[in-house]
């Protein structure tokens, strides 16, 4: 009898050079898209690298984001406090992802597109309410957030 080994989110997505090119070419394409575009005006130019790196590490793949002991959970979240976004935004934000990963043929089987869209609504849902607070819900040291091929969190409380 053969098992196979279940691969990581990460590893179903291409690794870094699946979700670097992910976020670069979606990136790539904000600045023309009216709705997006305030939003990411000042936006660096290793913005895509800073967010591949870490859903990376979100989806199962190595610790590029957190590996410097200066980056983790808390980082990210404090990037998104005072910012205001919308749900408009949010929803805007998803359906342009999600068309970038078509256009990339990114894997469309049904698992990994539910577990995908799971965890980009659960963060771009966190962004909207963090991004309403002054203050990071987040402690410094807490753990990055962990996604797999299905599981749910429970309800959110700040």
């Amino acid at each position: 009898m053969e098992t196979t080994e279940i691969p990581t989110l990460y590893d179903w997505a291409g690794g870094i050079e699946g979700l670097e090119n992910l976020f670069k070419t979606f990136y790539e394409r904000v600045p023309s898209d009216p709705i997006l575009a305030p939003v990411f005006a000042k936006m660096s130019s290793e913005h895509f690298q800073t967010v591949a790196h870490f859903v990376a590490e979100v989806l199962g793949g190595p610790a590029l984001y957190s590996e410097d002991g200066i980056h983790g959970h808390s980082t990210m979240v404090a990037k998104h406090l005072g910012r205001h976004l919308t749900n408009e935004q949010r929803k805007h934000w998803m359906a342009l992802l999600l068309d970038t990963a078509d256009q990339l043929k990114l894997p469309d089987d049904p698992e990994f597109r539910s577990a995908l869209v799971g965890y980009l609504e659960w963060g771009s849902r966190l962004a909207v309410v963090n991004s309403a607070a002054t203050e990071n819900p987040i402690d410094a040291n807490a753990s990055m957030p962990k996604w797999g091929w299905g599981e749910t969190k429970g309800p959110y409380r700040p």
